[in-house]
């Protein structure tokens, strides 16, 4: 858990802004979207499984609980079924935002994750649908989007479970600045916060675009790990959802059955790379 606070508006915060994305200089105050300490909170949330091939069949095979650590905090665990239980394509979890990210607007998702085990194959970031249009669209719901899976694609490429970003049609890994390399992959068991700056603005002004940073493994400090990702489809409207989605795979080849667990969700407007804490 991290301890909401509001950020002084009137103090002004060294950023380093992409040269294409006009935004405030001041940080704003975080919304949650959800911390995990309410019970009450997981009512918002809503799970659909839009493709589910398991055999014999199992209604409602996606694992997405709530649950603590030893020092009692809360958090998400997301797996696309239990352990052994094949055939469920896309496990889908939704929650809606506090507020609308609108066309025009810049925004910063922040969240923890931690890889609970891999293998895996998992993508989380935000929508512009409406639940509706969520099951019927899964992974072509998602606008601004992580990735983070080690399963093989089907031209043979082996993923290695480093965080990737949308880039056109596939995806690209996210980069250490300091070596030029991509990074390294994510290790299971380490909690991760990542920023990504949403740039909400139409194409035809540089919009439809998004910037991540990255704190944890190999980065001890806040570092900007990618420019420029692509929104997933593009549709320019306002983004309304959080969403994770998951895969086992194919019953014939399945990828594996790891988690990811979330935690501290918050949204804010402007380009804000402050931590939503205490601390």
């Amino acid at each position: 858990m991290i301890p909401t606070r509001p950020v002084a508006a009137a103090l002004a915060i060294a950023l380093s802004f992409t040269s294409n994305l006009a935004v405030a200089t001041t940080a704003q105050y975080w919304q949650l979207i959800d911390d995990f300490e309410d019970p009450a909170s997981m009512n918002q949330w809503l799970k659909a499984d839009t493709d589910n091939q398991t055999k014999p069949h199992i209604a409602n095979p996606q694992v997405t609980e709530r649950r603590s650590q030893a020092d009692g905090n809360y958090y998400l665990l997301k797996k696309p079924a239990a352990e052994g239980v094949v055939g469920n394509r896309k496990a889908l979890t939704y929650v809606k935002l506090p507020e609308p990210v609108e066309v025009g607007e810049i925004y910063t998702f922040y969240g923890r994750f931690q890889v609970e085990s891999f293998p895996n194959n998992h993508i989380f970031g935000l929508s512009d649908l409406a639940p509706k249009g969520i099951e019927q669209h899964a992974y072509n719901a998602f606008e601004p989007s992580l990735r983070i899976t080690d399963k093989a694609e089907s031209n043979g490429d082996k993923n290695d479970g480093t965080l990737m970003v949308k880039l056109g049609k596939g995806y690209d890994k996210v980069v250490n600045p300091e070596t030029g390399q991509s990074a390294q992959p994510i290790v299971s068991g380490v909690w991760y916060q990542v920023w990504m700056v949403m740039d909400n603005r139409p194409r035809n002004e540089g919009g439809q675009r998004y910037d991540v940073y990255l704190k944890g493994g190999e980065f001890a400090r806040q570092t900007k790990v990618y420019s420029g990702a692509d929104y997933r489809m593009k549709r320019q409207q306002p983004l309304t959802y959080f969403l994770a989605n998951c895969n086992t795979g194919p019953a014939k080849n399945p990828y594996g059955n790891g988690g990811v667990r979330y935690d501290d969700l918050y949204l804010a407007k402007g380009k804000v790379l402050a931590t939503p804490s205490t601390d």
